[in-house]
């Protein structure tokens, strides 16, 4: 009851505060609810050397401690044996077929065969689901058990919650247009609601399956057990501070969607911590010991989703373009390079949604 409370209280401000905002400024509301969206109607401001690089010392800042634990820590577990499992698990059929199945449609994406042309924007969701078969293969690989098939309802149950949470996400951009979509320009609104919302319903699952993989090379992230502590002694005041600044934000992201866009990542997130804060409960316990191998796992998980996505994002017929304000340079694929650290809290993101299903199935 309480997560359904706490859905219902994020849905109704990441809907009604960015578009009262855009309202109250007196700005034209049916741009913003066009659908399929194709008119552009935010313009960017110009990429800016001192904004790149104190962001990317920012991010930095925040990353470099952890990677560089991790790190010492691998090069440390170098010169010790690992332990051998006396019985390993094969990779199985199933995962061969998911190697195989993405191989095919991958060369269907970034080909242009006259055969495929009336299939080939649709080619996203079969690769995804390649990638998320291969995944859970090589966790069944390691450990002899993986999402897939050992919480095969939970597993099943992440698709439809996925559809519904991305589409938050693409709801949020019409007010600060970080991306548009091309390809798709003779799609009717069920058409383009159908090609968005399959491969929408495969970002949980990606996402949780890599972070399970990464879990299973638990020795890796053992650096991180004992980090730096955070507390707060007034955690429900703090959560309070951040319920009313993220509202704030998110009205106000619609008036200046090039000094706001971060909100559209990390907002989601505050407002679910807040929430769950101010009832007494916490998504992340541990790392009020320091413990911050779980969230590492989290936020790399998503990254390394991320990479795919925009890989095969990159050369297929129906593709999102980026326009980023201060930062669009520097390219890996289609996403500026400090684009990237949007899925850090995306990963995380992604781990409170899990939290809250699981909390629901008891």
């Amino acid at each position: 009851m309480k997560n359904t409370v706490h859905f219902l209280a994020l849905a109704a401000l990441l809907l009604g505060l960015p578009l009262s905002g855009v309202w109250l400024a007196g700005a034209d509301v049916s741009s913003y609810l066009e659908f399929p969206p194709r008119t552009r109607y935010v313009r960017h401001a110009d990429f800016s050397w001192p904004v790149f690089i104190v962001l990317a010392l920012v991010i930095l800042a925040v990353v470099l401690p952890f990677l560089y634990r991790v790190g010492r820590a691998s090069i440390r577990d170098r010169t010790t044996e690992p332990t051998v499992p006396a019985t390993k698990p094969t990779f199985p059929w199933w995962g061969w077929l998911g190697v195989g199945s993405g191989v095919l449609f991958w060369i269907a994406a970034w080909t242009r065969f006259p055969w495929m042309e009336a299939l080939q924007r649709y080619t996203f969701t079969p690769q995804w689901i390649a990638y998320i078969v291969v995944i859970n293969a090589l966790t069944y690989r390691r450990t002899g058990r993986c999402l897939m098939t050992c919480e095969t309802q939970f597993f099943f149950g992440l698709f439809p919650v996925s559809a519904a949470f991305w589409w938050f996400f693409e709801y949020l951009n019409r007010f600060v247009q970080n991306w548009y979509y091309v390809g798709g320009e003779q799609f009717t609104p069920f058409q383009y609601f159908l090609a968005a919302t399959l491969p929408f319903a495969t970002v949980l699952p990606a996402v949780l399956s890599t972070e399970e993989w990464l879990s299973t090379g638990s020795r890796r992230f053992a650096a991180l057990a004992h980090c730096i502590p955070i507390r707060t002694r007034r955690p429900k005041t703090t959560a309070g501070w951040i319920l009313a600044v993220s509202g704030a934000g998110l009205f106000f992201i619609g008036w200046f969607p090039d000094q706001l866009f971060p909100l559209l990542w990390v907002a989601p997130l505050l407002l679910l911590m807040a929430f769950n804060t101010l009832q007494g409960g916490s998504f992340f316990p541990e790392v009020e010991t320091g413990d911050w191998r779980r969230v590492f796992r989290f936020c790399l998980a998503a990254l390394m989703c991320g990479c795919f996505w925009e890989m095969w994002n990159w050369h297929s017929l129906a593709q999102w373009i980026y326009a980023v304000p201060y930062v669009h340079r520097f390219q890996l694929f289609e996403m500026p390079i400090l684009g990237y650290a949007g899925y850090l809290p995306f990963g995380l993101e992604c781990a409170v949604v899990a939290h809250m299903i699981r909390g629901r199935r008891g």
